[in-house]
C-alpha cells in the first residue's frame, strides 16, 4: 500500500509539473506572437542611452512632437491646437476630403508601423490620426517656408521668430520624425501645385533646410543625388553630404592624427577647400585642403542626430562618424580652431574657440569607429607619413624660425651676402701674404 500511495503523489507531481510547463509554453507563445515584425523598412529609432546622456537637449523636442515617439508629452502639448489648425488649412488649400488622406494612410498603415524600430503601441485610429495631423503641420510648414503667400499675420508659428526656430530643429531630430514617402504620397494627393509654382515635397524639403542650413546644403544638390528613396529628414540632411561615390578605403591601422598646430610644425600648409562637401578633404604635396565648416549653437544638434542615425541602422556607411572622428583629432585645442580660422576654414559662431575644440571632443565620446571601414584611412595614412618625414620637418622649422617674415629672409641674404665677402676678404689677405 506505502508504494501505491508514493506512487499516487508521484503522479500527481507530475502533472502539476506538466500544467506549469503548459501555462509557462502558452506564454511565451503569446509573446513570441506579438513581437514586432523586422522590416526592411525600418529608418527611424530612439537614440541609444549611451548617446543620449552626453547630451539629452540635442535629442529631444522643444516645442512640437512628430511621430508617435513623442506624442502626448505634457512639455508639447502647447503645439497641439498650431497642428490641428495647419490641418484645416492643408484641407481648404488641397481640396482633398479627410476621408482621402485617411485612406491613404491606412493602406499604408502597416508600413508606416514597421519603419519605427520599437512596436508603436497605439490602436490603428489613433495611429492614423497622428501621422494624419503631423504630416499636415510638415507639409504646411514647408509651403510657409518657401512661400510667403502662405503665411499670415494670425499664424501663431511663423509670426514668432522664436517658436518657428525651434520647430525648424525639431523636425531635424531622430526621434521626431515620419517617413518621407507618407509626406510624398499626401502631398501629390492634393494634385494642385501652388499657383505659378511647380513644387514637390522634396523641393520644399530643400528649399527649408537651405533657410535653415545653408552652409551644409547646396543649392543644386537635388541635381547631384538620387533622392527618390530619402526615409526622412534626416537622411535628407545625410544624403546631402554624401560622397558622389565612396572611395576604395585601406584598412585602418592605427587612428593617430597629428592636430593642426602639430602639421603646421611639420611644414603643412591649410587651405579653404572650394567644395561644399564636408568629406571632400585633400591632401596633397604637403597642402591639407579643408572645405568650409561653420560652427554655430545648433551644430551640435545636426551632428548628434546624424551621428546617431548612421550607429542606429547599421546598413549605412559612417562616413558623418567618421568625419567628427577626423575633426576631433585634427582641432584638439583653441590654438587649432585659431589657425583653421586664420585660413578662411572654419568659421566660428560660438564664443571662443575652445567652444569648437570642446565641441568635437564631445561629439567624439561613444562614437563608433571600424578601422576596416575608415572614410578617411588613406588621408590618415599620407599625414603621418609627411609628418614622420624628417625632411619636410626641417623645412618647416627652417621657414619659420629664419624665413618667417620679409625682414628676416632680408636679414639672413645680407648675413650670407657678409660671410661671403668675409671668406673674399680673408683669401684676398692670405693671397697678398703668399
Amino acid at each position: 500500500m506505502e508504494v501505491s500511495v508514493t506512487s499516487t503523489e508521484q503522479i500527481k507531481r507530475n502533472d502539476e509539473v506538466l500544467l506549469d510547463v503548459n501555462e509557462l509554453a502558452k506564454s511565451v507563445r503569446s509573446d513570441l506572437k506579438n513581437l514586432h515584425s523586422l522590416s526592411d523598412d525600418c529608418c527611424i529609432s530612439r537614440v541609444p542611452k549611451r548617446l543620449r546622456q552626453l547630451n539629452e537637449k540635442a535629442y529631444t523636442p522643444r516645442a512640437v512632437s512628430i511621430g508617435p515617439l513623442h506624442h502626448g508629452k505634457e512639455e508639447l502639448k502647447a503645439m497641439e491646437e498650431h497642428k490641428r489648425r495647419y490641418l484645416n488649412e492643408f484641407l481648404e488649400w488641397s481640396e482633398v476630403s479627410i476621408e482621402d488622406y485617411i485612406k491613404q494612410i491606412k493602406e499604408h498603415e502597416t508600413r508606416l508601423r514597421n519603419c519605427y524600430s520599437e512596436t508603436v503601441g497605439l490602436k490603428s485610429e489613433d495611429f492614423v490620426k497622428i501621422i494624419l495631423i503631423d504630416a499636415a503641420f510638415i507639409i504646411m510648414v514647408l509651403l510657409k517656408q518657401s512661400l510667403k503667400e502662405f503665411r499670415s499675420k494670425k499664424d501663431r508659428v511663423f509670426s514668432k521668430p522664436w517658436m518657428i526656430g525651434e520647430v525648424r530643429f525639431d523636425i531635424l531630430l531622430l526621434e521626431n520624425q515620419l517617413p518621407f514617402f507618407i509626406l510624398d504620397d499626401l502631398f501629390k494627393l492634393s494634385n494642385k501645385p501652388p499657383e505659378g509654382h511647380e513644387l514637390s515635397i522634396i523641393m520644399l524639403t530643400h528649399n527649408f533646410f537651405i533657410d535653415t542650413f545653408g552652409s551644409w546644403v547646396a543649392k543644386r544638390i537635388l541635381d547631384k543625388h538620387d533622392f527618390s528613396k530619402i526615409e526622412h529628414m534626416v537622411d535628407f540632411l545625410r544624403i546631402c553630404q554624401q560622397p558622389p561615390k565612396l572611395q576604395n578605403r585601406k584598412k585602418l591601422k592605427k587612428l593617430t592624427v597629428p592636430s593642426v598646430t602639430e602639421l603646421l610644425q611639420a611644414g603643412v600648409k591649410f587651405e579653404l577647400g572650394s567644395s561644399k562637401k564636408l568629406l571632400n578633404i585633400k591632401f596633397q604635396n604637403g597642402v591639407l585642403e579643408i572645405p568650409p565648416l561653420q560652427i554655430d549653437d545648433n551644430s551640435e544638434i545636426l551632428l548628434r542626430n546624424l551621428q546617431a542615425f548612421e550607429q542606429c541602422l547599421c546598413n549605412r556607411d559612417n562616413y558623418v562618424s567618421d568625419y567628427i572622428t577626423l575633426v576631433s583629432m585634427l582641432a584638439k585645442g583653441p590654438k587649432d580652431v585659431e589657425i583653421l580660422a586664420r585660413n578662411g576654414i572654419m568659421e566660428n559662431w560660438l564664443v571662443n574657440s575652445e567652444g569648437v575644440s570642446t565641441l568635437f571632443q564631445k561629439l567624439v565620446q561613444e562614437n563608433l569607429l571600424f578601422p576596416d571601414d575608415f572614410y578617411f584611412s588613406s588621408l590618415v595614412e599620407d599625414l603621418n607619413s609627411y609628418c614622420k618625414n624628417p625632411w619636410n620637418k626641417w623645412k618647416a622649422t627652417l621657414k619659420q624660425d629664419y624665413f618667417n617674415t620679409p625682414w628676416a629672409v632680408i636679414s639672413v641674404i645680407a648675413a650670407g651676402f657678409l660671410l661671403i665677402f668675409t671668406v673674399i676678404q680673408s683669401v684676398c689677405s692670405i693671397l697678398q701674404l703668399i
